[in-house]
């Protein structure tokens, strides 16, 4: 899962508080981050529907579509805290519109694509250009809204990427099954154009620009450090399992290790001689955002497995169609939305308690599903359609409270880079849980190609997934009561 995702009042920033506080102006800015938000997350998943028609058409093999897959995800992954940063400095609502013009020309190259090179070039680009933009979304969001209109907000955002990740393979499925002028996958690249037009469109006009003050310097050799720190993370995350993780993925990942500590090294350094780090790791004081980050991750490792495990139990485990396993998964996205209608009320009723609340329905609801699983042999597909709602309500309820709380008391010069952080935590997150709950899942299942091996795999790996909320549970309830309902202004007044 994606890019699924306030930060601060913008008294501290001059241009974010000359910014109108109602009218069309005010939350004019809410649609255009939305809409960039479900176009980033869409290519996530929309891509794996059309892997089929893309390998036939392009004659392309397997390394080369595993890598229209992933370069993707890595890319962006790699890049988002230097993204945050890049906005803290040049300009949120530049760089912003950076990464969308950005994507929307590599979407039009994706999508008239004569070969598999072009293709993977152009999905790197995508994730280089999804990376400038993610972090300004947040870090804007948080600028512009305050008080209730702010868990408005990002209760909106958390529903906008929820229903790409959600319908991202239905939506594919049925551009594709459109098939207008005979251009049949292509659509699923193309039809980011309108969307990234429009917002490059709105921006001037209703998003307020913002940057650090006082202004802030790159950081060269931080970039450098935590760049290839990520890759030598996540890309042996992406690729190990598939590959039968080979040594190159052990040496990858533990050189990581050491780039990582000499990236913490050089940001101390650069801070106690007065220069501008790339990620002031005093933000690690704050207790909401450090557990928040944590928070996400855990979060992130559970819900990207989920989906894809839970696609091969309908789909190989069930022979369900790819468009059959997409209407059933609606569900999750019936209590997704209802938990959006009372979930920024119940926020600012219980502050950060509410987290611990949605983690503990999203584990009943997947232990509701543990046991339809067992009933589902003998009963129509719907027997799952309780569990599924009940998991769409916890994830509602838990996302853009965790994301508002992790950032919301943290200093607006700052902001772009802590979303940045938040951001590649999800992404880790993301890959960290298809690779390590992968091996229980496939371990589990075995050879056997059996509905009753799949559902033995989809319940072990469903107990992995409860240890991961439970504890994202716990974490949320040492948060501070007035965690995220305190602005960053009026906290460092």
């Amino acid at each position: 899962m994606c890019p699924a995702m306030s930060t601060v009042t913008p008294t501290s920033t001059p241009e974010p508080s000359a910014a109108p506080t109602s009218g069309w102006r005010y939350w004019g800015s809410l649609p255009v981050m939305l809409t960039s938000m479900f176009m980033i997350t869409l290519d996530f998943f929309i891509v794996n529907v059309a892997v089929p028609s893309v390998q036939r058409d392009l004659n392309a093999d397997a390394a080369a579509i595993q890598m229209v897959v992933a370069g993707y995800g890595l890319a962006y992954a790699a890049g988002l805290i230097t993204g945050g940063r890049l906005g803290d400095i040049y300009g949120r609502r530049k760089l912003f519109m950076i990464g969308i013009g950005l994507f929307t020309v590599a979407s039009l190259v994706c999508g008239i694509a004569t070969s598999s090179e072009v293709l993977i070039a152009a999905r790197i680009v995508q994730g280089i250009a999804a990376a400038l933009s993610t972090p300004q979304e947040l870090a804007i969001l948080g600028l512009v809204y305050r008080g209730a209109d702010r868990s408005r907000a990002f209760m909106a955002a958390a529903l906008a990427t929820a229903v790409a990740g959600v319908f991202g393979q239905l939506i594919g499925g049925l551009l594709i099954a459109a098939d207008p002028d005979g251009i049949g996958w292509r659509l699923c690249f193309l039809i980011n154009l309108p969307i990234g037009i429009a917002a490059l469109a709105l921006a001037p006009k209703v998003v307020p620009e913002s940057r650090a003050v006082p202004a802030a310097r790159l950081d060269p050799l931080g970039i450098v450090l935590v760049t290839l720190g990520m890759l030598g993370i996540i890309y042996p995350l992406i690729e190990g399992r598939e590959r039968g993780w080979p040594m190159w993925t052990i040496v990858c990942l533990a050189a990581s290790v050491p780039l990582l500590v000499l990236f913490v090294a050089q940001q101390v350094r650069n801070r106690r001689r007065g220069g501008s780090p790339l990620v002031d790791l005093s933000l690690f004081r704050d207790r909401p955002f450090s557990l928040g980050v944590v928070m996400a991750l855990l979060y992130n490792s559970g819900m990207a497995s989920f989906f894809l495990f839970f696609a091969l139990y309908l789909q190989q485990g069930r022979r369900m169609t790819a468009l059959g396993s997409g209407v059933l998964i609606i569900m999750v996205g019936v209590g997704f939305v209802a938990a959006s209608v009372f979930g920024p009320q119940l926020s600012n009723r219980i502050g950060p308690r509410v987290i611990t609340l949605g983690a503990l329905v999203l584990a009943a609801g997947w232990l509701l599903l543990m046991g339809a699983v067992d009933r589902f042999g003998d009963s129509s597909v719907w027997v799952l359609a309780p569990a599924l709602v009940i998991i769409g309500l916890g994830m509602g309820t838990v996302v853009a409270p965790l994301t508002s709380t992790a950032l919301a008391t943290l200093p607006s010069s700052h902001a772009g880079a802590a979303s940045g952080v938040l951001s590649t935590s999800i992404q880790i997150g993301n890959a960290l849980g298809v690779a390590v709950i992968g091996i229980v899942f496939y371990d589990t299942l075995g050879s056997g190609a059996s509905a009753v091996a799949y559902s033995d795999a989809l319940r072990l790996s469903t107990v992995c997934l409860l240890a991961l909320i439970l504890a994202v549970a716990v974490l949320a309830w040492w948060l501070p009561r007035n965690a995220g309902t305190t602005s960053a202004t009026e906290g460092n007044a």
